[in-house]
């Protein structure tokens, strides 16, 4: 690749492959030239880093940079999803370490105010350095070969823009180890500098706990003496928010950072759902663009979103989708449901908007003339028996034991007789109703029986936002009535429904031959 032309025929950017080297904007430290547009690329043996930091600066000021400015970028240039940074001005950006061997930074300039702009410096494998995003890895110097003695490397995070606290994970660890620390160790502080709170002192070879910081901001010290080493460390970080959260409310909704912006690339967050025992979780994806799918294999090889059973990595894949679908909703087999999204180096997309909501646990079955509908009381502990209704409010259910119970006939409750497949069947809505002051948040099932065959089923119908939910789903296994999970009251009220019908019709039987043998006789 070659420097790149600008309009004043002045020579700058290019690919910068040396172990370290300095650049500059054109004519520094005179004043740069208008209309000029420049990319310097970055390109270190893989497996290192690049630590880039700027000795002067000097551009022309606009509250949004809109005018002239430089970016820096995580990788290559004009992947919105690798962008560090737009600086102008007077303040000079900080020292930026890269996540990876690659860096771009682009400076351009208008056709008004020219300034002095700014000179640069770039070194493979520095330690330490300005980490900014949503997530990232550190690692020692070298890892995993042995790191160098008398080190000292300084890594200053800041999350998001207000973003949440800051979360470290170390992968492995393994230091010389010693009373107090005092030879080598990995130190935490609770801000951007050695000043702010402690956190922890870590040396030897057990891997230091998860740490949350209380702030966006999060300092690493790594120090090793004059002898005696280890392999170093590995450690992500992710801020929490945006990239890490955990819902335990009956139903709820997130997207990808920054949606409908484009996602930041090198990500991977976890958004875990944990409802309470019994309940199922139903998503719903209100939207979805990632990168598409990978042309050599056909699978989702790039930038995906996975959906786990349970709340680890560990349960059995729901779904694994990327590029621009429409997609039916998942429900869980158990309480607990895990989204995982994992992004890579380049092309970022708009990402997803999701909702999701708890699926009640319930039991309902029929008879040829009765629904019976029985719930958990400890699922809904919040609610009055009032707020749980078949049909119409006066439909309310009763407690019995520890269930919230519904046992009534075909002719009530607003229930009607539709034909669905050629079959009759029996249909009815349960409401149950959340709502909270003035906030109305009421859940529908649609109960349907069959008589002929005494089978029932049940089917969330509106949970999130009516609107968006046309697609129902069978969320309750068909069930034979037979009285399983149920008390023996109902199974006599049942079978004795039964009883009267099969009578009613027999009864029916002997009169018409009664009248037709009375029509003969006379």
């Amino acid at each position: 690749s070659h420097p790149s032309l600008c309009p004043t025929g002045i020579k700058c950017g290019g690919v910068l492959s040396a172990p370290y080297g300095n650049f500059s904007s054109p004519n520094f430290p005179g004043l740069y030239p208008y209309e000029t547009e420049c990319t310097w690329l970055i390109v270190v043996a893989e497996g290192s880093s690049v630590l880039l930091s700027f000795s002067h600066f000097e551009l022309e000021y606009h509250d949004a940079c809109a005018y002239d400015y430089l970016q820096v970028y995580n990788g290559a240039a004009r992947d919105r999803g690798n962008l560090l940074g737009t600086f102008c001005g007077h303040s000079p950006p900080p020292p930026f370490s890269s996540a990876w061997h690659v860096m771009a930074v682009v400076f351009r300039s208008d056709r008004h105010v020219a300034k002095h702009g700014f000179a640069a410096a770039y070194q493979k494998d520095a330690c330490g350095g300005q980490l900014t995003g949503l997530s990232g890895e550190i690692t020692s110097p070298r890892y995993p070969e042995s790191y160098p003695n008398d080190a000292e490397c300084r890594w200053s995070i800041a999350g998001a823009s207000g973003g949440g606290p800051l979360t470290l994970v170390f992968a492995d660890f393994q230091m010389e180890g010693g009373q107090g620390c005092s030879f080598d160790y990995v130190a935490l502080f609770d801000g951007p500098t050695v000043t702010a709170p402690r956190l922890g002192r870590y040396c030897g070879s057990t891997r230091p706990p998860r740490t949350v910081s209380s702030t966006p901001h999060l300092l690493i010290v790594f120090k090793s003496d004059f002898n005696i080493g280890g392999r170093g460390f590995k450690a992500h970080f992710y801020s929490a928010g945006e990239c890490q959260e955990v819902f335990t409310a009956i139903k709820g909704n997130f997207s990808s950072p920054q949606y409908p912006s484009f996602y930041p690339n090198n990500l991977k967050c976890q958004w875990s759902i944990h409802l309470p025992l019994g309940y199922r979780v139903k998503v719903f994806f209100q939207d979805m663009e990632l990168e598409g799918r990978s042309s050599l294999t056909g699978g989702c090889d790039y930038d995906h979103l996975s959906a786990f059973d349970g709340g680890t990595e560990n349960g059995s894949l729901l779904g694994r989708w990327c590029g621009w679908e429409s997609l039916a909703p998942v429900t869980s087999h158990s309480n607990q449901l895990l989204l995982v999204l994992h992004t890579d180096r380049n092309t970022a997309k708009r990402g997803f908007s999701i909702a999701y909501v708890g699926v009640v646990p319930m039991n309902v079955s029929c008879t040829r003339t009765d629904f019976h509908i029985q719930i958990p009381m400890q699922s809904l502990a919040q609610l009055e028996r009032n707020r749980i209704y078949l049909g119409t409010p006066s439909c309310a259910a009763r407690v019995v034991g520890r269930n919230f119970k519904i046992h009534t006939r075909f002719d009530t409750c607003g229930t009607e007789s539709q034909r669905r497949n050629n079959t009759s069947v029996i249909v009815s809505t349960l409401y149950i109703d959340f709502s909270v002051g003035d906030q109305e948040d009421i859940h529908q099932y649609e109960v349907q029986c069959e008589p002929k065959r005494k089978e029932a089923s049940v089917t969330l119908i509106a949970g999130p936002d009516p609107s968006r939910l046309s697609q129902a789903e069978n969320l309750v296994d068909v069930q034979h009535w037979g009285g399983e999970a149920m008390d023996a009251h109902e199974i006599k009220s049942q079978d004795t429904s039964d009883i009267v019908f099969i009578s009613i019709c027999i009864l029916a039987g002997l009169l018409m031959v009664i009248a037709v043998v009375g029509l003969v006789l006379l």
